[in-house]
């Protein structure tokens, strides 16, 4: 297939585009600056966990959007907040045919796209301001995706995978269709597990019950997973923003396949890791919140359900996500004397 990864400099676009590419896929990757240079020179490398030899894919790599022919299949592997000011020329370069794949984090713009009920098309306006997203881009393009490997960038155009290679795709519409069925076995040749669900608002919903628990949770705290889940009073948060979620979750439709407690138990397996959200702030980068918290809250107001748990934890991971802007990326806290 004819594959464009924009984002594909990234953490996951470049392991997706890499490994694609050497499955024999025709991949186009979007990057810029350092990266894009890189990859043009040496062409993506990417370091396996377990593995001695890295795998080097050579890819095609073009600076703007609009500089890729229509390709069969859009993967947009870049942070929510990216995606608006890239959408008009993301739009040029899908037809009625091509397949986009969305893998952002949290609550996505098509949530209430081609979805029954008294909620049909409702924006999302925490991370589509005005529906503007969703004017441009046909619902029918769009397979829903979930993104669960751990990786991340050590070198323009070098990436380390740590763990993981689950990417389970679903038609908005919870059909089974033949576009998802060919997507998903060309993601199975590449050597990633892409089953397809049914529904697939559900898994986003479970990988986001951690992620907008824990991530500004460990920002705030600098503590880890394991830190953070055997500490009564932060487990306690963690529990009650989960439960304030799963309210507002279930008013959708939405059923959990698995606990609270068993969730938290899991994630304190995990033991002594930073989150993403931990790490983007040590490295001074501008945090996902709007993305993976306030997208639930703003569900919860559409379905009137109370978030004060949720409410308090944004407020406060804004305020220090504000700090660090502020201070571009080197925020000083100061010790107590």
């Amino acid at each position: 297939m004819k594959i464009c990864v924009i984002g594909g400099g990234g953490a996951i676009g470049g392991y997706l585009a890499a490994k694609l590419a050497r499955a024999g896929n025709q991949v186009t990757v979007v990057a810029r600056g350092k990266t894009l240079e890189a990859i043009q020179k040496n062409g993506l490398t990417l370091c396996m966990e377990g593995e001695s030899k890295p795998l080097v894919a050579m890819v095609n790599a073009v600076e703007k959007i609009t500089d890729v022919q229509t390709p069969d299949v859009v993967m947009l592997a870049v942070k929510a907040h990216q995606v608006e000011p890239i959408i008009d020329d993301l739009a040029k370069i899908i037809d009625p045919d091509t397949v986009l794949i969305p893998m952002q984090n949290g609550i996505p713009w098509w949530y209430f796209q081609r979805l029954s009920g008294e909620y049909q098309n409702h924006p999302v306006e925490t991370v589509d301001s005005g529906g503007l997203i969703m004017k441009k881009i046909d619902p029918k393009n769009i397979l829903g995706c979930v993104v669960y490997p751990a990786t991340y960038t050590e070198s323009p155009g070098v990436i380390r995978h740590v763990e993981g290679n689950r990417f389970p795709l679903g038609e908005l519409d919870g059909s089974v269709s033949e576009r998802v069925k060919a997507i998903s076995q060309m993601m199975t040749d590449a050597g990633f597990k892409s089953p397809i669900l049914e529904d697939i608002r559900g898994e986003i919903w479970l990988k986001l019950w951690g992620n907008m628990t824990f991530n500004p949770i460990s920002a705030l705290t600098h503590e880890h997973l394991e830190g953070i889940c055997q500490y009564p009073l932060t487990k306690d948060l963690a529990r009650n923003m989960m439960t304030e979620a799963q309210t507002i979750a279930e008013k959708l439709g939405v059923v959990f396949r698995v606990d609270i407690d068993r969730r938290i138990a899991g994630a304190e397996k995990v033991g002594k890791h930073k989150t993403s959200m931990l790490q983007d702030l040590e490295a001074g980068h501008s945090l996902e919140i709007d993305a993976l918290l306030g997208s639930v809250i703003e569900l919860g107001q559409i379905t009137d359900t109370p978030t004060p748990c949720l409410s308090t934890v944004f407020a406060l991971t804004k305020l220090l996500n504000t700090k660090v802007q502020s201070s571009h990326g080197h925020l000083c806290l100061p010790l107590a004397a």
